[in-house]
């Protein structure tokens, strides 16, 4: 475990791979921790040349918790958007962005290439747009550019996503955690059910911080459409998404790369919002493929 202050917060992070390699730092999604990225996914990135970099994000994992921001009126700030009210969340995706590039001070990182899943591509997103000499290269995994017009997600997948049981008790938490990973995951590539016990498992006893994700959540929300700020990227990017994604669809892909100069969009078949074994190599190819443009 190695801790380290950035932006004013403690940063919980692991570094893998040859100090001296191309720096990558990878960007997690809501409520979940550097863990959640594959092991697989770090070793292949690791191998083809890269120093790869993850961390909690802020109010998760064992990085700086935000409690005493209480809990945002979720419903308060979707009716607020719908009516155009202002509705200031606890925090922004701004400040999270400014959380990763404050790591990347703090590691004395010049610039690195930034690659980032779910909520954690548009934070990417906001860092290549904000900060654009500190990212050499952007992928954005499974997310969106926040286009009101786009489709929502599938019920179910919104269901397990809102419907966190209000409980801490272990047993609950897992089999929620194990369903909601079924219903949001990829239809051609189904989990060992052994393997993804385990994996929520140890992601529940590291730390629970649900009240975290209800705080990311509402920073999600008040971002709004990032379109007119994607226009401003100037890094190569990649969008990479699956085709059977029940949670952030397809078109949130597409759009992104619509609105992104210069932006390869790879979209996988049956893949959906996760990052199943089985394409962890095809991830890697094009995240690697994409630094290879900004070189």
């Amino acid at each position: 475990m190695t801790a380290i202050t950035a932006n004013g917060i403690t940063i919980e992070y692991e570094d893998d791979g040859d100090p001296a390699a191309p720096p990558l730092l990878l960007v997690m999604g809501l409520g979940a921790q550097l863990t959640l990225w594959p092991i697989e996914l770090v070793d292949a990135l690791v191998a083809r040349g890269f120093r790869v970099i993850r961390f909690d994000n802020r109010d998760i994992g064992l990085s700086t918790k935000f409690d005493r921001a209480g809990l945002p009126d979720l419903a308060q700030l979707v009716m607020a958007m719908m009516t155009g009210k202002v509705f200031a969340p606890p925090y922004t995706l701004s400040d999270m962005a400014a959380d990763a590039v404050g790591l990347l001070d703090a590691l004395r990182i010049p610039s690195a290439h930034v690659v980032g899943a779910s909520m954690g591509g548009m934070i990417a997103q906001l860092i290549a747009a904000d900060y654009p000499t500190r990212v050499r290269s952007l992928t954005s995994i499974m997310s969106t550019s926040g286009n009101p017009s786009l489709p929502p997600a599938k019920r179910e997948a919104l269901a397990v996503l809102t419907g966190r049981p209000m409980t801490a008790d272990r047993d609950t938490i897992v089999a929620h955690g194990i369903k909601s990973a079924q219903v949001i995951g990829s239809p051609a590539y189904p989990y060992d059910l052994d393997r993804l016990r385990a994996r929520v498992e140890r992601d529940f006893d590291r730390s629970f911080s649900p009240t975290g994700a209800m705080r990311q959540m509402a920073a999600v929300l008040a971002d709004g459409d990032r379109r007119e700020r994607l226009r401003r990227i100037t890094a190569p990017t990649t969008v990479i998404h699956g085709d059977a994604d029940p949670l952030v669809p397809v078109e949130g892909g597409r759009d992104t790369a619509a609105a992104i100069p210069g932006a390869d969009l790879v979209i996988l078949p049956g893949m959906g919002h996760d990052l199943p074994l089985p394409l962890i190599d095809d991830i890697a190819d094009a995240i690697a493929a994409t630094a290879a443009r900004a070189r």
